[in-house]
């Protein structure tokens, strides 16, 4: 399977991403169950079907892309916020950086690592895959210099403390479905979603700064913009308004780009008991 990744990535950006759109309406056509909760999660949103049909193919394309992204040649990229970045690390508390399922959080972690991470790595928190070739898989596409992968267990959760203690900073996907005791209740675009603590508690035990990051994809395969900005406010002691003001954070993410988000997550589902 890494050997056809490989050979996959040697498609333009562009071919990968109309391949992308194709498999995307293919899943949302193909799945009752898929097409009702993407539905669903966008009117939750307030959105018409006009702003939410181009999340369609724009699933696919996440998924499209990630031959190219993990083994193929550094794709177009530019940045705009870099300066959050280098002011969060030059306070040398560590940063946590928050990033939703908007456009392509992949090549967020990649951009950072290139850049800073041979001074400063960057641990990012992963939930690994059940299947053991698709583990070695992503291990292997994902291993590079300045770039770490935590796991979603304690000792990954000790990873990510060392390392901001460190100085270091750690990257996570805070609209992710925590396990049961590892979050809280806590309303996303109006209905109750169970939301990880995870984050916040990073950021209030070490003193971390934290940023809001995330990739945009740019049409015809033009490649990507990384945005970086502040956390608008300090986050609250309270794990429970810590999650709201998370939560309303992603949410103003979300609405800058509603056609590269995630519709599809079953961020609604009851947590599982176990991690």
């Amino acid at each position: 399977m890494t050997l056809v990744f490989k050979m996959l990535s040697y498609f333009p950006l562009v071919v990968a991403h109309g391949v992308g759109w194709i498999l995307g309406w293919l899943a949302f056509l193909g799945s009752a169950t898929y097409r009702r909760r993407f539905i669903a999660n966008a009117q939750q949103a307030g959105l018409t079907w006009p702003m939410w049909v181009p999340a369609v193919g724009a699933a696919g394309r996440l998924v499209a892309e990630l031959p190219r992204l993990w083994f193929g040649p550094a794709v177009p990229l530019r940045w705009d916020g870099a300066q959050h970045i280098e002011a969060a690390l030059a306070a040398g508390k560590g940063v946590v950086f928050l990033t939703p399922h908007l456009g392509c959080f992949e090549v967020t972690a990649q951009a950072y690592a290139a850049r800073y991470g041979k001074e400063h790595p960057v641990t990012v928190l992963f939930r690994p895959a059940r299947k053991a070739w698709l583990r070695v898989l992503v291990g292997s596409a994902r291993e590079r210099p300045g770039l770490l992968a935590a796991p979603t267990t304690l000792a990954g959760v000790k990873q990510l403390l060392k390392a901001l203690k460190q100085g270091q900073c750690v990257g996570l996907l805070p609209d992710q479905v925590p396990p049961m005791s590892q979050g809280v209740w806590a309303p996303f675009f109006g209905r109750q979603a169970y939301t990880m603590t995870l984050s916040a508690r990073l950021a209030t035990q070490t003193g971390a700064t934290v940023l809001l990051a995330w990739g945009e994809r740019l049409p015809w395969g033009g490649g990507y913009v990384f945005h970086v900005v502040p956390f608008a406010e300090e986050l609250a002691g309270e794990m429970q308004d810590a999650a709201l003001q998370i939560n309303r954070a992603m949410e103003a993410l979300v609405r800058k780009a509603p056609a590269q988000y995630l519709w599809g997550y079953a961020r609604y589902k009851q947590p599982r008991d176990t991690l």
